[in-house]
């Protein structure tokens, strides 16, 4: 037969049989090495970050300071060892941020064998674009939700009862606030990064928004401190913007076709 007579190979197009398929142990076994190398980058954040720890814990607790009634900005703490202990907290808090960029280019690695080639190289926006949604999310909380909810918690008490603030606890509160919307702000990054493994598609995210905006408004009066309606709404209104912007990714740099055989 002559060779132009012959039926042309198929066109190759890139897919998961690119990749190396991966037995349930290798994962584990990837899974143990990404959070091992997660937590050196998170003692290295911690080496770097105690020293500042002191000038650290007093800049976190400016909300709190702000909303003590004048002659009573002060902190307490209950034994001798309680400030060294809050400080090595601080110093971990902080080294968690410092090592975040470190700690989601771990986080890439590990999702990256389940992407098509050309997705992986892509490591560097996913890496910087993380690192500023948890970065603003909690700056976002420092700035705009915690001065208001402080300053509603502290003279909810009334004029004559004067507050005994442990540093503990205020540090505990604050730190749960900051990482509660660092998290929230991830969402984006999230469905992006499960539209672009094929598990979802904007499609789907469309479709169901309105169950996500239940869901929005149930998760903030559960994190927001006050309780009230307008710290309420500062803390659903961003997560319904990061939850639209998910959305927008996924249709920009999602898998196309593939979730939406899946969700069908």
């Amino acid at each position: 037969m002559s060779p132009a007579l012959l039926p042309k190979p198929a066109a190759r197009t890139e897919g998961p049989e690119d990749d190396v398929q991966l037995s349930l142990r290798d994962h584990l076994i990837e899974l143990r090495k990404r959070l091992k190398w997660a937590v050196i980058w998170l003692l290295l954040g911690f080496g770097a970050s105690y020293y500042w720890s002191q000038q650290i814990f007093h800049f976190m607790m400016q909300p709190v300071f702000a909303a003590l009634p004048e002659g009573e900005k002060a902190l307490h703490f209950a034994s001798s060892v309680e400030p060294f202990i809050i400080y090595l907290k601080v110093g971990l808090y902080a080294g968690l941020f410092v090592a975040s960029p470190f700690i989601f280019w771990q986080i890439w690695l590990f999702v990256a064998p389940g992407l098509y080639r050309r997705e992986r190289k892509k490591i560097a926006p996913f890496v910087l674009a993380a690192t500023l949604f948890f970065v603003g999310g909690a700056a976002f909380c420092y700035l705009v939700i915690l001065p208001p909810a402080f300053q509603f918690l502290i003279n909810t008490a009334g004029p004559d009862i004067k507050p005994v603030l442990m540093m503990d606890e205020q540090l505990g509160l604050v730190m749960m606030m900051l990482l509660a919307f660092g998290i929230i702000f991830e969402l984006p990054m999230v469905l992006t990064l499960l539209a672009m493994m094929g598990v979802v598609d904007y499609k789907f995210l469309s479709k169901y928004r309105r169950h996500a905006i239940i869901v929005n408004v149930i998760i903030a009066a559960f994190v927001t401190p006050t309780g009230d309606p307008f710290n309420l709404a500062l803390m659903a209104l961003p997560m319904m913007v990061c939850y639209e912007l998910g959305v927008l990714g996924a249709r920009i740099f999602g898998k196309k076709g593939d979730a939406a055989r899946l969700t069908a």
